[in-house]
């Protein structure tokens, strides 16, 4: 079952998605995927490469950009980047969607594109609390 949330009219995140996610992401006008989980934290997990194969099956562009714990600023950085590059809209994902998000927002704030106070508004409407990662 998808739970895609919509940061930005371009810009969405969701807990961890499957193979079988990837034509609603499709259906959804997504470009881009970006996987922020690493392999194996969790049993049962898909991996990296079966959700990637999935959707570069369905035609769309893939990341993997995994990190555990807060965003660094590299992580953040390589997420602004691939969501800058990318086509069209973007889906990112993790566990459950607060490090995608975080990442997002780090960038966001990092590049002077929007204000901490647009992006913790934003993070709260898609159902995350980004006060503490934006303090």
């Amino acid at each position: 079952m998808t739970d895609f949330r919509r940061v930005t009219d371009d810009f969405s995140v969701s807990p961890q998605i499957s193979p079988q996610d990837v034509a609603a992401a499709v259906a959804e006008g997504v470009t881009l995927v970006i996987n922020n989980r690493p392999d194996g934290e969790q049993p049962g997990q898909p991996t990296s490469a079966a959700i990637e194969a999935a959707a570069r099956a369905a035609g769309l562009d893939y990341a993997w950009i995994p990190f555990s714990g807060p965003p660094r600023r590299e992580h953040a950085e390589a997420v602004r980047e691939a969501a800058a590059a990318a086509k069209g809209k973007v889906l990112a994902f993790c566990r459950s969607g607060t490090r995608s998000i975080s990442a997002w927002s780090l960038g966001q704030a990092l590049a002077g594109s929007r204000d901490r106070t647009e992006l913790v508004r934003l993070g709260r409407e898609a159902g995350y609390d980004l006060s503490g990662l934006l303090g």
